[in-house]
């Protein structure tokens, strides 16, 4: 167990270490903001280049139907959101996108499918679009729901480098939001995943109606599997329309500011990214998220089915900011 210095500004980052405690990582979430700030930017510059952003492109190559009754997700067959389910798209169509997104300046391609689980019928075209996007020199990363071990191997032999599986929230509140699979369900695979030697991409969504104690929860969770995912991104809800979250209350920018400086204060090394919900933040609230730790964005006019801002705003936002795209090789 990892004991605080009495004076929290003392060691900035020697105890930054799991296992973490819900206590420890609360002491820190409610430092006077600046000084969390400074402990989380301190901690940045030890693992990472302050002013470079990794840049990921996400594509939906199936859309809506989703079984699962995920109650932020426009996506699901259980919501009426007025979303229509699609077919899966085919691959070489997946890799004309991919080309495009890697020849304006995405270093990763993310595919995301609206999936409880791959079906076998499908693992054929998964596969080729992984070795696809891997031949135009990107990283890969694909988010498909579950996965048993057979199938994470079978994606990893394909070359792919990442699985995004987020926990979404705290266990404690995890059945107030998800219902038709458990926090468990969501672990067993991210186990199924690092066994089979793929990277992990874990983090989750706030501004679910949850309490800052299980956003802090949910960052416990992360910090103490047994390895840091090498990517956390974290989401702002974006209320959907027909969706048991359409009424959300958001969450106050500053609380959301707290809450990337925790994931970067306790998984040092990992890549935070802000995803969700950029298009509802200011470039002053974006550039505090920066400072604060988060590393990696997704770039392009949509997230799956939600909007996101256009690259011309990113790039006028990166060249105010002096920040540059990070280059694959120093991810």
């Amino acid at each position: 167990m990892n004991e605080l210095s009495p004076d929290l500004t003392s060691d900035p980052i020697g105890w930054a270490l799991p296992p973490w405690t819900r206590a420890e990582a609360q002491a820190v979430y409610d430092l006077p903001f600046n000084d969390l700030l400074f402990r989380a930017q301190t901690v940045h510059r030890e693992n990472f280049d302050p002013n470079k952003v990794q840049l990921s492109r996400l594509l939906s190559i199936k859309t809506g139907g989703c079984p699962e009754d995920c109650g932020y997700c426009s996506q699901s067959a259980h919501h009426e959101s007025g979303l229509k389910a699609s077919k899966l798209m085919e691959v070489r169509r997946v890799i004309a996108e991919a080309t495009k997104a890697r020849d304006a300046g995405a270093t990763r391609y993310c595919i995301g499918a609206a999936w409880r689980n791959p079906k076998a019928r499908d693992m054929d075209a998964v596969v080729a679009m992984v070795e696809g996007v891997k031949a135009l020199g990107m990283e890969t990363c694909m988010t498909l729901g579950m996965l048993d071990l057979e199938q994470a191997a079978r994606l990893k032999q394909a070359g792919l480098d990442y699985y995004n599986h987020n926990i979404d929230t705290s266990e404690r509140y995890y059945s107030e939001i998800i219902s038709t699979r458990t926090f468990a369900d969501r672990l067993d695979t991210l186990a199924n995943v690092r066994d089979s030697g793929i990277k992990v991409c874990c983090g989750g969504i706030v501004g679910m109606g949850e309490e800052p104690v299980d956003r802090i929860d949910m960052l416990v969770t992360l910090a103490n599997l047994p390895e840091h995912p090498e990517s956390v991104p974290i989401n702002m809800l974006i209320p959907v329309e027909g969706t048991p979250l359409a009424e959300a209350r958001p969450i106050e920018p500053i609380e959301f500011v707290r809450v990337i400086a925790l994931a970067r204060i306790m998984m040092t090394k990992s890549h935070v990214r802000l995803s969700a919900g950029r298009t509802a933040m200011t470039d002053e609230m974006q550039a505090l998220c920066f400072f604060a730790g988060a590393n990696s964005i997704f770039v392009g006019d949509t997230l799956l089915t939600a909007d996101n801002p256009g690259e011309d705003k990113d790039t006028l936002l990166f060249q105010r900011l002096g920040i540059e795209p990070m280059e694959i090789g120093t991810q």
